[in-house]
């Protein structure tokens, strides 16, 4: 073993003496140099030729064999590739790009086109229309966030179609210079024209603010900001998508550091859009606008018919209607952890407040197809058993039923009419019959919604509990 150990290290230190003998022997531009050195802007040369079947499509073609050949043909788009195609719907000149990857470095040059006539079949894509008003509006479209929809911001994996990880809530990002920006699309006889008014701040990407001058950090930042005048903006495809592209690195509202969007839905008056994130690959964005001056029309709720509750649930036995768990754990037909008057049952339902913020409020909860009649049924009736080892120092040993109108979606509470009932501890430990009563409360005809919550709610803290019997008829 020994006198293998000793081949081993004899050969390592051999390997190393004859690569140390390979770099001596090379020349330091051989080493040092690998990379090159970058090529003369004159040797950085492109042809542009309009094609056979249409003078306002261009072929472009880099004359230099480099790593990559990056384009910006000046109409809003880009392209990647020694050989490519622009399309240019509009007369005019337009300034091209050509930005070379070689081994030494990157080169630019530009050139400009000029396009004769203006082609109206290549602008018959509705899409035009719908985001500039067309050639019949020469001041164009102006669109602004849509601020008061769900989702108007949002974030998710770049292989989804939706903010799986993100949506901002209505009015969320209010202080952020974010909905006081203007972006207005126009065509014209002598081209696209994207005009962006931020009213002097942009609401920025953390990751991606240092490129308009933003710092860096971990929060989104508000970055005093003056847009471009020069900007403009086309339609590309690619399949079946369709994308928004703005040129001279113009952007819509959010900073990304990117400049093309995918649409996702597009009419007159309300836009979807999504994008790439230049910083994170791995993310993409979404944004929500509409047409300044849009007010979405608000459509009444169909009010659901009104009865007299009939509900029942002993849970053990088939009932009407099902118990939705909301962030707390929930089992139907559980063991009776005490068969003893006033409950002898064999099942109950057990109810188990979530530790930590999930948990704060917690709940049991049923929609109904209907609005409760309160002038001919209103008392609840519930079985509760309280274990007296819950620590009551944290959680409060009581017991709410709500009712709510379900047309509020999150805002059902600001409606709601409640009851709390605080089960005492000498009742610890045993069935408790409860009652409660909304006689009081017989003329409100709003309410279809029925949220049962034990343990207190607006606290992190665990408890476990019983339920059983529940009747409202």
């Amino acid at each position: 073993m020994k006198t293998f150990n000793h081949k081993i290290k004899t050969s390592i230190w051999i390997s190393l003496g004859m690569m140390l003998s390979i770099f001596a022997s090379c020349k330091k531009d051989e080493v040092m140099g690998v990379l090159g050195t970058a090529p003369e802007a004159s040797a950085i040369q492109f042809t542009a030729t309009p094609t056979a079947t249409n003078p306002n499509i261009i072929s472009f073609k880099s004359e230099y064999n480099g790593i990559n050949a990056n384009w910006d043909f000046g109409n809003g788009s880009s392209s990647n590739g020694k050989e490519v195609q622009a399309s240019y719907p509009l007369a005019g000149t337009y300034t091209v790009k050509l930005t070379v990857l070689a081994a030494g470095g990157s080169v630019s040059t530009t050139k400009t086109i000029t396009i004769a006539n203006t082609n109206p079949a290549m602008l018959s894509d509705p899409a035009y229309v719908l985001l500039s008003g067309g050639l019949t509006n020469p001041t164009g479209k102006t669109w602004i966030i849509d601020k008061t929809e769900q989702g108007h911001l949002g974030v998710g994996p770049i292989t989804s179609q939706f903010p799986d990880w993100y949506q901002a809530g209505p009015n969320e990002k209010a202080s952020n210079g974010f909905y006081d920006d203007e972006m207005t699309f126009a065509m014209t006889a002598t081209g696209l024209k994207y005009t962006y008014v931020n009213n002097g701040t942009t609401f920025a990407n953390a990751s991606n603010a240092p490129g308009i001058g933003g710092p860096t950090g971990s929060d989104d930042p508000t970055v005093n900001y003056t847009p471009p005048t020069n900007l403009g903006w086309v339609l590309s495809s690619s399949g079946d998508t369709k994308y928004i592209n703005i040129s001279n690195n113009g952007f819509i509202s959010y900073y990304l550091g990117v400049s093309q969007y995918q649409i996702l839905s597009l009419t007159a008056d309300e836009m979807w859009l999504r994008s790439g994130d230049k910083s994170n690959a791995g993310n993409a964005w979404y944004l929500k606008l509409i047409r300044k001056g849009f007010t979405r029309p608000v459509v009444p709720p169909v009010q659901k018919p009104i009865q007299p509750a009939n509900l029942t649930d002993d849970f053990q036995n088939p009932t009407t209607f099902t118990w939705g768990a909301e962030n707390m754990d929930y089992v139907r037909a559980y063991d009776n952890p005490l068969k003893f008057p006033v409950n002898t049952s064999a099942k109950v339902g057990y109810y188990e407040k979530r530790t930590g913020d999930e948990g704060q409020y917690g709940n049991l909860n049923v929609t109904l197809p209907y609005r409760f009649d309160l002038t001919a049924k209103n008392k609840i009736r519930l079985k509760v058993f309280i274990p007296g080892a819950n620590d009551f120092t944290k959680v409060k040993p009581t017991v709410a039923i709500k009712l709510q109108n379900s047309l509020l979606g999150g805002n059902a509470w600001q409606t709601q009419i409640e009851i709390v009932k605080t089960i005492l501890p000498s009742q610890f430990n045993t069935w408790v019959q409860l009652e409660f009563d909304y006689a009081g409360s017989a003329a409100q005809t709003l309410y279809d919604k029925i949220v049962v919550q034990l343990g207190g709610e607006g606290h992190p803290h665990p408890g476990i509990f019983y339920i059983d019997d529940f009747e409202f008829k």
